[in-house]
């Protein structure tokens, strides 16, 4: 064998062992999932990792969840990087021989690969920690799945001092080695309500001696699908899906009240706002046209992922300069509370290509395990390429 064939034969073994050591971390996580605010042992896990690995844990005084840092060494900026680590309660059907061991549990939304990708790159930044132009935060959110967590860090202090915060959230749809990466909206602001129709109860045999709640909250189902075809522009979207209506426990009897939920989705703050207001008056004015009554209870979700530029390129760069591919994805409705980060801070949120069968929150959800290397390197790589252009620049163009 030849000294070049000997070297390759050795590359082959050791990115094989590198994956199985990030197939490890991810399949233990994987086994023992824990939901939002619940991720005692989680937590546990992920410190005793990045302790054996010389990380320095930073106290925040989180119930759950893990900060830690990388660098420092040298005089420059601080960036964060974010992983989620809360499950789903949903039973898990995928079959694999590492299952959740936790009936009614599962990571059916990848936290898991999340976790497992950025201690890869944890290590890879720690192997050159003397070389990094700055420092690393490392923040292990936990009660993303709530909408939650992002707000328990940036309140505990976990923002402090960063000048740029880097996310990421598997994508099933895209291959692995391909990363989604655009400036501007990905992911929808997230919206839920609660809204209860009061009318008066009756018998149903006589309804005109009360008003009846089913049929006025009826007409606001119908009346608040004309609030995004009439008050948002085309160019922007929004969308209002009422999920649920309870009402009644009785085949003879008209009931006092009525209860619609639901969730409304968003690009825009300012749509958002436009909605919002709009879905109030909606279901005020339409229930009071029938003469009941009807307030709105808020379920408070995130704001929308609005990635910046500049990140948004080195972004792509970084993809580039490692050999992989980067897209401009299609936005999604969904909701993710990164957005809470970049209320403060600019920041970047990219989709990984996973080459999944099921969508997100599916009780088969699973995903290719050859992306974790590939996820661990763009993580490592992108940070450093961050705290070498912020420190060169003394700032940034966020424009």
């Amino acid at each position: 064998m030849t000294s070049e064939a000997a070297e390759s034969a050795a590359q082959a073994v050791h990115e094989l062992a590198w994956k199985d050591r990030l197939a490890q971390i991810r399949r233990h996580l994987h086994r023992h999932p824990e939901l939002s605010n619940e991720e005692y042992e989680t937590s546990e896990y992920i410190t005793s990792l990045l302790k054996q690995a010389g990380v320095k844990i930073v106290d925040y005084g989180l119930k759950t969840g893990v900060i830690a840092e990388i660098g420092g060494l040298q005089d420059g900026p601080v960036i964060a990087l974010r992983a989620d680590i809360d499950a789903l309660p949903i039973q898990e059907e995928t079959g694999l021989p590492y299952a959740s061991l936790h009936h009614g549990r599962m990571h059916a939304c990848g936290h898991d690969f999340h976790t497992a990708a950025l201690l890869g790159a944890v290590y890879q930044l720690k192997e050159q920690e003397s070389r990094l132009k700055g420092t690393v935060r490392l923040l292990f959110q936990p009660a993303e799945e709530k909408a939650k967590g992002a707000q328990q860090i940036i309140a505990a202090g976990g923002l402090e001092n960063v000048r740029a915060v880097i996310g990421m959230h598997n994508k099933p749809d895209l291959p692995v080695g391909t990363f989604g990466i655009k400036e501007g909206p990905l992911m929808a602001a997230a919206d839920g309500f609660i809204a209860e129709v009061r009318g008066f109860g009756t018998h149903a045999a006589v309804p005109e001696a009360g008003i009846d709640p089913i049929v006025a909250a009826s007409h606001i189902v119908t009346a608040l699908q004309s609030i995004v075809s009439r008050n948002v522009s085309s160019l922007n979207s929004a969308v209002i899906s009422v999920t649920q209506i309870h009402s009644g426990n009785s085949w003879n009897i008209i009931p006092e009240t009525a209860v619609l939920e639901g969730t409304i989705r968003s690009f825009d703050e300012t749509v958002r706002g436009t909605v919002l207001k709009r879905f109030e008056e909606v279901v005020a004015g339409v229930a009071a046209a029938l003469g009941a009554e009807a307030s709105v209870r808020w379920i408070g979700g995130p704001p929308p992922v609005i990635n910046d530029a500049l990140l948004a390129r080195l972004g792509e760069e970084t993809a580039a300069n490692l050999g992989y591919t980067s897209v401009k994805p299609v936005p999604s409705p969904a909701g993710e509370d990164f957005a809470f980060y970049q209320q403060a801070v600019p920041g970047l949120f990219v989709f990984t290509g996973t080459a999944g069968s099921r969508e997100w929150h599916h009780p088969a959800f699973d995903l290719d395990e050859a992306a974790l290397p590939v996820g661990a390197a763009f993580f490592s790589d992108l940070a450093v390429r961050v705290l070498e252009h912020l420190s060169a620049e003394g700032g940034a163009d966020h424009s």
